[in-house]
């Protein structure tokens, strides 16, 4: 099988569990490196499906790797390879799809309960879960793109996911490993203390419980990864 490439758009938002996931069924990845200055690829033929991760910048600004980005990922949708996007990876395919990202009303960050909707293209993402404890920390957000499917929500943000046929687009973090989550609550400590409101929790409240709340998703995250690789080609 050809590897996954997945794209990295800051050093402490890597793949995370994701990896984890990709190892345990012998599955190659390779990580490209944008924070690093690695460019993207112009051609999806070298790899079997395309993942992208988080990252602080938005999906409107003028940066060179955002538009190839976008390409690539129309090329992956066209070619019927699979895509996967996670906060940022998935507002650049909402946008890539013809989807908006804008400023959300409010910013989301840590721990918060996503529903999932009662139709038939959420069901085959997530069998007969319809609700968990997901990670959140964005300040934008996507709309649907045409043709795509709504499948998660939260009380702060109305568009937490988008499944078009075999791609899934998130705005929450199912991705999360203890480790990512520290890193994140040591960079964005002074951001989170500065912002009160209920969408927001405190580093405290974050870390409270983490074992037990990272092994929660990472079991909704095995179901999701589950599902996208059986197109893999």
């Amino acid at each position: 099988m050809k590897p996954i490439a997945i794209f990295r758009h800051l050093p402490i938002e890597g793949p995370g569990y994701f990896a984890t996931f990709l190892d345990n069924n012998h599955i190659p990845w390779r990580l490209i490196k944008i924070d690093a200055g690695e460019t993207v690829p112009k051609d999806v033929n070298e790899f079997s499906g395309l993942v992208f991760m988080g990252g602080p910048m938005s999906v409107n600004d003028d940066v060179p790797w955002i538009a190839s980005s976008l390409a690539l990922i129309r090329q992956a949708v066209d070619g019927n390879m699979p895509v996967l996007g996670h906060c940022l990876g998935g507002q650049l395919m909402a946008k890539a799809l013809g989807g908006e990202v804008s400023a959300n009303p409010v910013k989301e960050m840590g721990w918060g309960e996503v529903s999932v909707p009662d139709n038939s293209v959420a069901r085959q993402w997530f069998g007969d879960l319809t609700s968990f404890n997901s990670f959140h920390w964005h300040g934008e957000a996507f709309s649907i793109p045409d043709g795509a499917t709504c499948i998660l929500s939260s009380p702060y943000c109305e568009n937490q996911a988008f499944a078009l046929d075999m791609h899934l687009g998130m705005q929450c973090h199912v991705e999360m490993t203890e480790r990512l989550v520290i890193d994140w609550c040591s960079v964005g400590a002074e951001e989170l203390a500065s912002l009160d409101e209920p969408s927001v929790q405190s580093l405290e409240d974050i870390e409270k419980d983490l074992s037990e709340r990272v092994a929660a998703l990472n079991a909704v995250a095995d179901r999701l990864y589950r599902h996208w690789i059986v197109n893999l080609k």
